[in-house]
């Protein structure tokens, strides 16, 4: 598809301004974090919005759907000024934010999580039928073939942010607002998602479209603006900018070299080695070493079992078979404090969820796993204070506040205090889960370069990531497993997309291989 057929649209719908922020400023205490930022939102078009992190996306999409109230400036819908008191008053008016976390009753079906808290009834009993028929509407009119009985528990992440937007259309929205939609999106979801966006405009919704990833911007949108330090910097057509120059206008600099170089590796030098691990059901007979100094990549698709390898290994599944050695020797890893005690540290995918402590500051969150070096009855405050100091300058951990809660972080602030969490460990092995899901363009170069870091100071990494260029740019080596096998180890000429997807996908034949150097 050309850009010119992804980017069809009525231009007398996107002449139409429905939503601007004029001016709009907003501080929090002494901190200011937007200044003088404007933008308009036209009827059927995709307007993204770009910025590192920090850089006051969430703040104005949070004024622009009724979360915040501006400091200074104005709004205006439909050319007349409006105030949104609040995210419902904003919903009356047809202006909705689609959060990247998704909030849908995981228990509740389909049909009631669409009207939850609007039920339709008949007199005083709740009417599922004409629930039912007014929510099948919806989602035929998204073309999303879901049946609205189904349980959200039950479906995919692609056809549960369709019931987002089902519910959101059923409260009349004609300006969407979607926060980050595609960060835990397969390719494919991501194509089923971008159906629906342009069918959306088509109708003449109004969508402000927040992510970090330049490719999805320049296919999906139509103009693009881009905040730096809380500043607009920039309202382009997405046409007349190249994606190089979106990340200059994000940063603020050329970013001149993206991935770290990488040095040889001695392939005799091996820091530990996985001999014939199953998990019943999802791993079989997996076998690999993984040498001093390198990062070797996992690959494959959705359900390969690259997780269930990873967590049989640090001790958070049990191993139905199989040895893991470090140095040469036997270890028994059986939880996560065995592993740690093994110089084997894990850093999660879901730092929100389970990686970081949201409600409390840097300081317990840096030193929670490490709380041995700090004492042994009564933590040194002073001792925990000097270990955050030199983390905040390791990692350059950007925050206003080191005593604010990390729940108000941006997302890589957020994931370099992750990383900087686990290396307190001073593990000798660190196996790390998609380190820049959600994260802007400058910060997933500096995430690379301190992986560069870990393997110039002879420390072995295992990588996790669903970006082929990520994988491709830090991996030494790349393993693939498919149907819980690992069918192959690429390495050199090797070690490009075109091998990695046969073996994901079994062309290659292979049901499992010697990997052992």
């Amino acid at each position: 598809m050309t850009d010119a057929a992804v980017h069809a649209v009525n231009p007398d719908q996107q002449a139409r301004v429905r939503l601007s922020g004029r001016e709009i400023c907003k501080s929090f205490g002494p901190a200011q974090v937007l200044f003088d930022v404007s933008i308009d939102l036209h009827a059927g078009e995709v307007h993204a919005l770009l910025g590192e992190n920090g850089a006051g996306k969430s703040t104005l999409v949070k004024i622009l759907s009724g979360y915040h109230q501006p400091t200074s400036g104005a709004l205006s819908l439909d050319q007349s000024e409006v105030t949104f008191e609040d995210s419902e008053v904003a919903e009356n008016h047809g202006v909705i934010l689609i959060h990247q976390e998704l909030n849908l009753a995981e228990q509740l079906t389909v049909e009631e999580n669409i009207f939850l808290g609007r039920e339709i009834k008949r007199g005083w009993f709740l009417d599922k039928a004409a629930m039912r028929a007014e929510a099948k509407k919806l989602l035929d009119q998204l073309q999303c073939d879901v049946d609205p009985r189904t349980r959200i528990k039950d479906l995919a992440v692609s056809d549960r942010q369709m019931v987002e937007i089902a519910k959101a259309l059923s409260k009349n929205a004609d300006i969407l607002i979607l926060d980050e939609p595609t960060a835990v999106l397969t390719g494919r979801e991501v194509d089923i998602l971008f159906d629906q966006i342009r069918r959306l405009r088509e109708q003449g919704v109004a969508i402000l479209y927040i992510s970090h990833k330049l490719d999805e911007i320049k296919a999906i949108a139509d103009r693009v603006t881009v905040l730096r330090d809380g500043r607009l910097i920039t309202t382009e057509p997405v046409t007349d900018v190249e994606k190089d120059d979106m990340a200059r206008l994000m940063v603020g600099r050329d970013i001149k070299q993206m991935f770290p170089d990488r040095a040889p590796v001695e392939a005799h030098d091996v820091a530990m080695s996985v001999r014939n691990v199953s998990v019943d059901g999802q791993v079989r007979d997996a076998s690999f070493d993984l040498r001093r100094g390198e990062v070797l990549g996992f690959a494959g698709i959705v359900g390969a079992g690259r997780t269930a390898l990873m967590e049989a290994i640090i001790g958070l599944r049990d191993r139905s078979s199989g040895e893991i050695e470090r140095n040469g020797e036997p270890v028994s890893i059986h939880s996560l404090q065995d592993a740690k005690k093994c110089g084997i540290a894990y850093l999660t995918k879901d730092r929100k969820g389970s990686g970081l402590l949201l409600n409390m500051d840097m300081r317990p969150n840096l030193t929670l796993l490490a709380l041995e070096k700090f004492g042994t009855v009564i933590l040194n405050r002073k001792a925990e204070e000097a270990a955050l100091a030199n983390a905040i300058e390791a990692f350059d951990i950007r925050a206003a506040d080191p005593k604010a809660k990390v729940g108000d972080f941006s997302g890589g602030n957020q994931q370099k205090l992750l990383l900087a969490k686990v290396m307190e460990t001073d593990p000798e092995v660190v196996i790390i889960d998609e380190p820049t899901r959600g994260i802007d363009i400058g910060t997933k170069s500096q995430i690379y370069h301190f992986i560069g870091d870990l393997t110039k100071r002879g420390k072995s990494v295992i990588l996790l990531s669903s970006e082929m260029p990520e994988m491709l740019g830090l991996s030494d080596r790349i393993a693939v497993m498919a149907a819980g096998r690992i069918t192959g180890i690429l390495e050199g000429n090797d070690r490009n997309e075109h091998e990695i997807m046969r073996h994901a996908t079994g062309i290659s034949g292979k049901q499992g291989v010697s990997v052992h150097e």
